[in-house]
């Protein structure tokens, strides 16, 4: 039980022990800092054993201090500075990072370091979920549909660039917050989309992952100069998405699809927040994808069931969003609104043009559709035939199983025709 703590307080708790440290210690020692909070994680799970101590988070920040001046010991850094730490103005200046909203805006300023113009973009976001949501080298690998070696290598070059650079431990300045916002927002949907579809293999949904993302929107709207239409409706899309979070997995442990979930289950006051942020957003000039995958969203959250669900205004939407941000992703989602409308000859056509490279380990989702597309057009056996393919490459073990329930259902069709 109290491993589960840990790995609870670790997905809360670790980012703000970075930012928290980082603007103590300085970015120059973001490594060393990131190896003691993780240190520090792994001696919480062997000293917590037997009992928690009274207040975990306060313990969590005490050792991580201690492991960071002992590691800058070590590597001989400034050691008159760090022998001062544990008395005097330093210690009143470091428990000054710990009210309120010194925490937020230490949170605030890591993730626009994380997104700096002077990272590529595939650094960015590596280094983003690993510092600011303590991502795995694995878990990012996962995430971004890459090798973990080539994580590893990002988060060298991200660190090196850092300390190369001189990059600062401040927010950018009013003219360039924009530009840098975009970035900070691809971060925050990846860590949403990893907790609400997980690409691990043994769980589907991380309702702890999905809460550090819409806490880390919350963070940025907190703020008057960050607030967008995109943020809010980024925002509003992840409220719609968490409220159904209960009703994706039933008690056997099965995925339940938006067909067959208990609309009873969808978490009203989440999905009323959403709402409300989606009506802000009109008070806001810029577009984004956000905008019309939260529009997406709506209209599944207003259907009351799966049969009035409002499919042509949803097509609209999918429209509007591959002409603005084309995907195959998209793309895929458009040919199951048009078997959803019975166009069978336009799905198969898009469906046709979709390269499964660009769904990389999605790659299954597409041998699916086309097996519900055989199934509605009443060619069960290639219906059949595309749920085998599709059951060959799906990592996760959850979605396998939901895949071979349903290949168990064609399989009675094809014997009672």
């Amino acid at each position: 039980m109290n491993s589960k703590i840990v790995d609870h307080l670790f997905r809360h708790q670790y980012g703000k022990m970075v930012a928290i440290l980082t603007n103590f210690f300085g970015l120059s020692h973001i490594e060393t800092i990131e190896d003691a909070v993780q240190d520090t994680f792994i001696k919480a799970t062997i000293q917590w054993r037997n009992q928690i101590p009274e207040n975990p988070e306060a313990w969590l920040i005490k050792v991580a201090k201690n492991r960071i001046i002992d590691l800058l010991r070590k590597i001989k850094a400034d050691n008159i500075r760090y022998n001062k730490i544990a008395s005097g103005a330093a210690t009143i200046q470091f428990n000054e990072l710990f009210l309120d909203h010194e925490i937020e805006d230490n949170q605030l300023r890591m993730i626009f370091v994380a997104c700096h113009p002077k990272l590529k973009p595939n650094e960015q976001i590596a280094f983003a979920l690993k510092t600011i949501s303590g991502f795995s080298t694995k878990e990012i690998a996962a995430a971004l549909l890459v090798k973990e070696e080539t994580i590893k290598k990002r988060l060298t070059r991200a660190r090196k660039t850092i300390i190369e650079k001189k990059i600062k431990f401040n927010f950018p300045p009013n003219n360039k917050i924009n530009t840098r916002i975009e970035r900070v927002l691809d971060v925050i949907y990846l860590t949403f989309n990893e907790g609400f579809h997980s690409t691990k293999k043994n769980h589907l949904i991380s309702k702890d992952l999905c809460g550090e993302a819409i806490r880390l929107c919350k963070l940025l709207l907190k703020k008057e100069q960050f607030r967008s239409g995109s943020i809010y409706t980024l925002f509003s899309l992840m409220c719609f998405h968490a409220s159904r979070l209960e009703s994706k997995i039933n008690e056997h442990n099965e995925i339940v699809d938006l067909e067959h979930q208990d609309r009873t289950k969808w978490y009203k006051p989440l999905i009323n927040v959403g709402n409300n942020a989606l009506l802000k957003s009109t008070e806001y000039k810029d577009i984004s994808k956000y905008h019309y995958e939260a529009s997406i969203a709506f209209e599944h959250i207003k259907a009351k069931t799966f049969a009035t669900t409002n499919w042509k205004k949803i097509l609209h939407w999918y429209k509007q969003l591959n002409q603005f941000y084309p995907s195959a992703s998209s793309l895929l989602n458009t040919a199951i609104v048009k078997i959803q409308l019975e166009d069978y000859v336009s799905a198969y056509n898009i469906l046709e043009n979709i390269n499964i490279k660009n769904l990389e380990q999605r790659s299954y989702l597409l041998y699916g559709c086309y097996s519900k597309y055989h199934e509605k057009t009443g060619n069960i056996d290639l219906a059949i035939s595309f749920l085998e393919k599709s059951l060959t490459i799906v990592n996760n073990d959850l979605e396998k199983k939901y895949l071979l329930k349903k290949k168990e259902q064609l399989l009675i069709i094809k014997n009672t025709n």
